[in-house]
């Protein structure tokens, strides 16, 4: 009789650079052996809020909701979005200096994301904000309103980084260049990989194996990798696609390494110096 495999739901945001992470993964290019992945793309602050219920066995988080969700999940070692001197945008139809978001109503892709609190840290400030699904935060932006709501500026992510100036929109502060200096080089933690613990070491270990193979095979296979992602790149063409993923797929994403790890460790302990997180909390990185 046929083995039965042990279930292992995904879930991820519908962005390039997440598909084309777990591109071999949902196209059956590795073995799984014991293992049988199914997937669900929701965007990021779904997820969040999602993790809290505990429901998916891997599930990409934001940094910023980790402490949110520790007693129930680890962080993977590899699948991290680093913004390395560049990341979260906040964009406006006009130019105005970074100062003057405090007094501007700004659309956001969600509370927990971790755009939301570098954006926070950033403007060392509370401000004003409308939730906004991430992919309508541009034409809320240019059209000024969302929801019968004003919208003055918008905190963008994902593919909206490199496609803001289609709708001649301004760049007002890319927070993770302001982060790099805020820091002396570190790279902005944005999203990560997050396991449940109650898997069991052993399968939490074999889950994040297949999930390094999964980036590594992307990465030494990029085109067709390359190829998937393209169908969740909105308004992207395959120049703007490989840019992008390259961006948020890389050497970080093999691994967070200690410079990586550092830099979480720092985000969260930024974020409860500013009063935003409820704890101060210790990351906890799988067999560290």
């Amino acid at each position: 009789m046929p083995t039965t495999k042990q279930l292992i739901r995904v879930g991820h945001s519908p962005d390039p650079d997440d598909a084309f992470m777990f591109y071999a993964l949902a196209k059956g290019t590795i073995d799984t052996g014991d293992y049988e992945f199914t997937h669900e793309l929701v965007d990021i602050e779904t997820l969040n809020q999602r993790a809290f219920s505990a429901e998916l066995e891997l599930t990409a988080i934001s940094i910023h909701a980790y402490p949110h969700l520790r007693d129930n999940y680890m962080i993977c070692n590899c699948g991290a979005s680093m913004g390395d001197n560049y990341g979260p945008m906040v964009v406006a139809r006009e130019s105005f200096p970074v100062a003057d978001l405090k007094k501007k109503t700004i659309a956001v892709p969600g509370e927990l994301t971790s755009a939301f609190l570098g954006l926070r840290l950033c403007l060392d400030s509370e401000f004003d904000y409308v939730v906004v699904p991430f992919d309508q935060i541009i034409p809320a932006v240019a059209a000024g309103v969302f929801d019968d709501k004003p919208i003055d500026a918008g905190l963008i992510i994902h593919e909206g980084q490199l496609t803001y100036g289609d709708q001649d929109l301004k760049l007002i502060v890319d927070l993770g260049v302001w982060w790099h200096d805020e820091t002396d080089d570190l790279p902005l933690p944005l999203g990560a990989n997050a396991i449940r613990k109650n898997l069991g070491t052993e399968s939490i270990l074999e889950v994040e194996r297949l999930l390094k193979e999964s980036i590594e095979f992307g990465l030494d296979n990029r085109q067709p990798a390359l190829d998937y992602a393209l169908q969740y790149g909105r308004d992207l063409d395959n120049a703007k696609a490989d840019k992008f993923v390259g961006m948020y797929v890389n050497d970080w994403t093999r691994d967070f390494g200690e410079k990586g790890r550092e830099a979480v460790r720092l985000f969260l302990k930024r974020g409860f110096e500013a009063g935003v997180l409820p704890e101060l909390v210790e990351p906890e990185f799988v067999g560290r």
